[in-house]
């Protein structure tokens, strides 16, 4: 009796237990079912695409491997990750070390209208990208913008932010105004996750604010300013649209290869070249993944060493 009453609860407390996974399960479909087919769907033909190649004569046949060969060769593909490889390596610490001031800044409470200030500065993020871009477009003209009236008003020639030297500090100059306020949201509700007993006992120990940033807050950030820079570092390498709107005023500077996206967008859509396109978009996208991986594995490094 006592086995089978023993053996009878077993089993009682089995069904509950499938029960609850079988609703979890429920309750995560949707959101796999979305991923699947907008994520690992698309990715998969992608790959799929970049095997295959379509000539005039003889339709698409499998080539294997030879777009990406051709992909690793290619010069204006090359320059173009260059190109976005030099605007992650200056825009991205830029834009993280404003947005870490602006949070400690709001969080240390010295900020008049801490909630408007937060608002104004996350304001730009709001924006939609063609419409920032546009507006910095007119604020850059030389003969048309702020930028030349500027300078006609003190007699000097103006800066042409449209050339071969400053067109990358311009686009790095906008996505940094579009996204502080993304980034700072993070670091702020980090900051705000961060327990009271900390800075108590970092006042007991006679620490001052500069000595709790740099003992206390700082550390705790680390994880939030790894999540920043790998969202960073993802949204460099996907850097299209403040180019692609800057096109028509700086035509001869942003090219159809100037960024890799850029690029493989022209070879789909104008050179009608889609298999290589998808290539392009595969070996990007492995890209992305390698350079975020080394930013993550060298912060883990750091870490262990401190």
């Amino acid at each position: 009796m006592a086995v089978a009453s023993h053996g009878t609860v077993v089993r009682e407390h089995a069904h509950p237990s499938r029960r609850r996974a079988l609703t979890g399960f429920l309750f995560f479909a949707p959101f796999l079912l979305v991923f699947v087919a907008a994520i690992v769907a698309p990715l998969l033909y992608a790959l799929v695409l970049s095997l295959f190649r379509r000539r005039l004569i003889g339709g698409t046949t499998f080539v294997g491997l030879d777009n990406y060969l051709r992909a690793a060769v290619d010069p204006e593909f090359i320059a173009g990750l260059g190109r976005v490889a030099l605007f992650l390596v200056f825009q991205v610490p830029v834009m993280l070390l404003l947005a870490l001031f602006v949070a400690l800044a709001i969080d240390s409470r010295r900020v008049w209208w801490p909630k408007l200030f937060r608002l104004g500065v996350f304001v730009p993020y709001a924006v939609p990208a063609v419409v920032g871009t546009l507006m910095w477009g007119f604020l850059y003209g030389g003969q048309f913008g702020l930028t030349g009236q500027i300078a006609d008003a003190f007699g000097v020639d103006p800066p042409d932010f449209f050339g071969q030297t400053l067109m990358l500090p311009a686009l790095a100059n906008i996505v940094t105004w579009q996204y502080v306020g993304y980034n700072m949201l993070i670091l702020y509700a980090a900051l705000r996750a961060i327990p009271h007993d900390l800075y108590d006992a970092a006042e007991v120990d006679g620490a001052g604010e500069f000595r709790k940033v740099w003992s206390v807050k700082l550390p705790a950030l680390r994880p939030a300013l790894l999540l920043a820079t790998i969202f960073s570092v993802i949204g460099s390498f996907q850097l299209f649209t403040e180019p692609k709107v800057m096109a028509d005023l700086a035509p001869a500077v942003i090219t159809t290869s100037y960024t890799p996206n850029i690029y493989a967008y022209e070879l789909a859509f104008n050179g009608q070249l889609v298999d290589y396109s998808a290539a392009l978009s595969v070996l990007l996208g492995v890209a992305t993944i390698v350079v975020a991986y080394v930013v993550q594995l060298t912060t883990a490094r750091r870490e262990r060493i401190l």
